[in-house]
């Protein structure tokens, strides 16, 4: 590689969950700003719907990048910042945590010894620098590195890997600052064709606004694929998450939320636990689950389900009122542990704390993998 002719930038590809982002160390970057986006935005390829030129997989889930560094907090072992980097526009919104790749931010310091190895299991104090939130990150290990192999699997992610346990600590609050940021378990709301929709607003590591499934004139178990095929509905929803997005803070205007917050809050819909098929051709059933959901982010549907929206979830379904408790039963609600009803299947959250809406811990269980570990390239007159 002629290096005259191009800037050189170690990186790691990793797997989290569902998710999958680009990671690299803080101290390799410059200082937060427009240069440091741009050199992003270059690795990754965007903006470009195929996202041809980088190392970008052309899609919300793969299109993240992660930066870690040592913490200078005595409760923290490493810093981690998230950006959902946009595939069409050149946007990198940095508001809010990547639940699903916070997985990987465990392997990223371990193996990069940010952390010492502690066989069997090695906890990462993580501390988000996006929602000033800490957490937990449990990574099995053997011989100084991270463990890759094991028999769990997670809906949504072909074959089995590792179980790594995720503690988000306090969770509430993650972008706003506020488990409810209305202050109300449920508000109404007018889109501009002058329909009225009941949404609940709940910000837990991630903001979530859920709405009501038959609202919508949906089922409730449409898959993500389906529901992409319908432009008015993803309208709807786009014009209800930039509503939300004015109710809770997060934009001061309505109209600015798709280009100034294109992926804070998240968006979905709920409904009753019903029976309904994965893209896998699976048959989940409704006995399993505790509720059917749906997210999407970006302006588009999320294949699986967000791991922060899923601590939400967690939350709202302890909070008597909102569209998330609503549709759960008397018997689930006492469960400390939600089974939510994703498209590929049931998703467990545990859920520690909830008296007078205060959470000690949610609790999710991933995989994760490095996929590579190499170094990327951008032009050097650019």
């Amino acid at each position: 590689m002629n290096n005259a002719a191009c800037k050189a930038y170690r990186c790691s590809i990793i797997r989290g969950g569902t998710s999958k982002g680009v990671f690299l160390k803080e101290n390799e970057l410059p200082p937060v700003g427009e240069e440091r986006d741009r050199i992003i935005l270059r690795l990754l390829g965007s903006p470009d719907q195929r996202q041809i030129d980088g190392l970008g997989g052309a899609n919300s889930l793969t299109s993240k990048i992660c930066i870690i560094g040592p913490s200078e907090r005595e409760d923290a072992d490493v810093d981690y910042t998230f950006g959902q980097v946009s595939v069409e526009k050149p946007i990198i919104d940095w508001q809010g945590n990547c639940g699903n790749l916070s997985s990987a931010v465990g392997l990223f310091a371990i193996d990069n010894n940010f952390v010492k190895a502690k066989e069997p299991f090695t906890k990462v104090r993580v501390y988000n620098t996006n929602t000033s939130k800490l957490l937990n990150v449990i990574v099995p290990v053997k011989n100084g590195y991270s463990v890759f192999d094991g028999d769990h699997s997670i809906p949504g992610v072909p074959g089995a890997g590792a179980k790594i346990k995720l503690e988000f600590l306090n969770p509430q609050g993650g972008v706003t600052g506020k488990l409810l940021p209305t202050g109300n378990p449920v508000d109404r709301v007018r889109t501009s064709d002058g329909k009225e929709f009941n949404i609940s607003i709940v910000d837990a590591v991630t903001p979530v606004v859920y709405i009501k499934a038959e609202e919508m004139g949906l089922t409730g178990t449409e898959l993500p694929i389906e529901v992409e095929r319908m432009p008015e509905i993803l309208k709807t929803m786009e014009e209800i998450r930039s509503i939300a997005a004015e109710l809770s803070g997060i934009v001061s205007s309505r109209a600015d939320a798709t280009s100034s917050s294109p992926a804070f809050p998240k968006v979905g819909f709920v409904s009753k636990a019903a029976d309904y098929m994965n893209p896998d051709g699976v048959m989940i059933s409704k006995h399993d689950i505790d509720l059917v959901a749906r997210l999407g982010s970006m302006q588009k549907m999320h294949r699986a389900y967000m791991v922060g929206g899923a601590v939400s979830t967690g939350a709202a379904s302890k909070i008597p009122g909102t569209i998330i408790w609503e549709a759960m039963t008397e018997e689930s609600r006492e469960r400390h542990t939600l089974r939510i009803g994703q498209p590929y299947g049931p998703m467990e959250v545990d859920i520690v704390g909830g008296k007078d809406n205060s959470f000690e811990k949610i609790c999710v269980d991933r995989t994760a993998r490095v996929i590579l570990d190499g170094i990327a390239y951008i032009p050097n007159n650019e």
